[in-house]
């Protein structure tokens, strides 16, 4: 059966690997380049599925992440390196900024998005919604009055968050959980929830910010939350990346501890 299959494969490459006698066979000089060379094959095969069981032993190499400034910043990169002390051969490259990225294009393996998702090949895990607070300074508070109501916002300056979707909109939900979307207008808007809260302390107006960037402030009085018989509102928030049929170690143990911590 050996010697057939050897025939086989001389016949396949045209070549006569073994010289072949009645007493005794030799390899050709064809045949013990061929051989060394298929040695060599099977030893970085065998390195190569060697190097995949390691990688699916241990999460290792880089990982590149894309977040929301105030979510990232705040939320995010804190609770970083408790991910990276559980994973010491892992870095993380961490990008902040509020426009859509394009996960593929750009190279990242995995975003965070808040907001409602528009149709996507991606894979989505969804993490708890993003909360947000209604607030101003007391010096605004005390020279306009406090909003009972969300309807009363069309009377008061709103300061804009370009990123919000739809633009000029903001929504609470009522004692009943009932959504209620209400039209705000102001004469500042800008791409950076840290502007709005410094525009805000100014006394400028009111923002609807997420309450990890404002809650120092609350606490220190600096700004007063404004519409407390409102649910406070929030947005949906996921973390996305793409699709994988077998998502390596690193993404997945990344992936596995955003939804521990944040879902």
């Amino acid at each position: 059966m050996v010697g057939k299959h050897v025939r086989m494969l001389e016949d396949h490459l045209g070549v006569r690997l073994i010289n072949r006698t009645t007493r005794r066979q030799s390899l050709t000089d064809t045949g013990r380049c061929f051989y060394e060379r298929c040695k060599t094959v099977l030893m970085e095969v065998e390195a190569a599925e060697s190097c995949a069981a390691e990688s699916q032993a241990a999460p290792r190499g880089r990982l590149r992440v894309n977040a929301p400034v105030t979510f990232g910043a705040h939320c995010l990169a804190p609770v970083l390196p408790e991910y990276l002390r559980a994973y010491p051969e892992v870095s993380v490259d961490l990008s902040l900024n509020d426009r859509i990225v394009d996960v593929i294009e750009e190279g990242y393996d995995a975003v965070v998005r808040v907001g409602v998702l528009t149709d996507s090949t991606l894979i989505a895990r969804p993490l708890a919604p993003y909360r947000l607070v209604a607030c101003a300074a007391p010096s605004y508070l005390a020279k306009h009055g406090a909003p009972s109501s969300p309807a009363d916002l069309g009377n008061h300056e709103c300061l804009g968050f370009v990123h919000w979707a739809p633009r000029g909109s903001w929504e609470f939900k009522d004692a009943n959980g009932a959504k209620r979307i209400v039209n705000v207008a102001g004469r500042l808007t800008t791409n950076n929830g840290q502007a709005l809260r410094a525009a805000a302390l100014a006394g400028f107006g009111i923002i609807l910010q997420p309450n990890a960037l404002v809650a120092d402030d609350l606490e220190a009085g600096r700004l007063v939350r404004v519409l407390l018989d409102c649910g406070p509102p929030s947005r949906p928030m996921h973390i996305l990346f793409a699709p994988d049929e077998r998502p390596g170690p690193k993404l997945r143990s990344f992936v596995d501890f955003m939804v521990k911590r944040f879902g």
